[in-house]
């Protein structure tokens, strides 16, 4: 089993916040053009209304391959979006995530977004809904991946681009190629009509997976329950904040696609 052991470099900070900050101070709004406007380039964004999908290739250090990013739709806050990847690990590099093009709703490292476009952060015991939804289609021919939220938590309301999170929750609806989460297995939990295996590990921050038992590509769900699934069993504060919320494709090898139809977060 291949375990995600992921990590942000000094230099894939700087990139990430130097590319997004231009594209916002330009004040970029990009047409749905799908494959015809891929961007291909280490932390490309496409900016989507208060989402931006960013070609996350924070790993791509450690192989040797290509992925670009492309929009497809939207509809307020309903978005459709496309990535498309060939990996290939250096030696000694196969359990490491090569990349994880995803959308990003609020905080990620190297920026920071305003709330009153976001709705974030919340306080993880305000007991908020979250609610979110995503449809999508995946290959992996062949090859190791995975399709995952990661929500990003802080101890403060106001994170601030180079504040580190104190805690990292990832839930997996689909995996290939025997793709595994960092850490070891805490236990099981029933949420939103699956079941779910958690994952405890820590990298300087600690990161919770939940992993769905059986794939899917279609979910509804309400983020919240998972987070308050890890305060009942005294893993996670109240008092956290949730800053960011991200949806994606993370990549350890091979070549493959994700294609997202539909995906919408909508908050309280």
């Amino acid at each position: 089993m291949q375990h995600r052991r992921p990590r942000l470099s000094k230099k894939a900070k700087a990139l990430l916040a130097s590319s997004v900050a231009i594209a916002v101070a330009a004040g970029v709004t990009v047409a749905q053009a799908g494959e015809d406007s891929k961007k291909c380039g280490a932390f490309d964004t496409v900016t989507m209304g208060k989402y931006y999908v960013n070609n996350n290739l924070w790993g791509q250090d450690d192989g040797t391959g290509t992925q670009c990013v492309w929009d497809t739709s939207r509809s307020g806050d309903t978005i459709g979006w496309g990535t498309e990847y060939t990996w290939a690990s250096k030696t000694g590099k196969e359990n490491n995530v090569k990349s994880y093009s995803s959308t990003v709703l609020g905080w990620h490292w190297g920026w920071k977004t305003d709330k009153a476009a976001t709705e974030l952060p919340v306080r993880v015991g305000d007991r908020k809904p979250v609610r979110t939804s995503w449809e999508f289609s995946v290959s992996s021919n062949p090859g190791t991946m995975n399709v995952a939220y990661d929500l990003w938590l802080h101890s403060k309301s106001s994170a601030d681009w180079q504040d580190q999170p104190t805690d990292e929750v990832m839930i997996w609806l689909n995996r290939q190629g025997g793709a595994g989460p960092l850490g070891t297995k805490y236990g099981s939990v029933s949420l939103g009509g699956a079941m779910w295996d958690i994952y405890q590990g820590d990298i300087g921050w600690k990161v919770f997976s939940f992993v769905r038992r059986t794939n899917t590509t279609k979910a509804t769900l309400d983020l919240d329950a998972f987070t308050q699934a890890l305060v009942r069993r005294k893993l996670l504060s109240n008092d956290k904040y949730v800053s960011g919320i991200e949806s994606g494709t993370e990549v350890f090898r091979g070549s493959g696609r994700l294609d997202t139809k539909a995906y919408s977060v909508d908050i309280g």
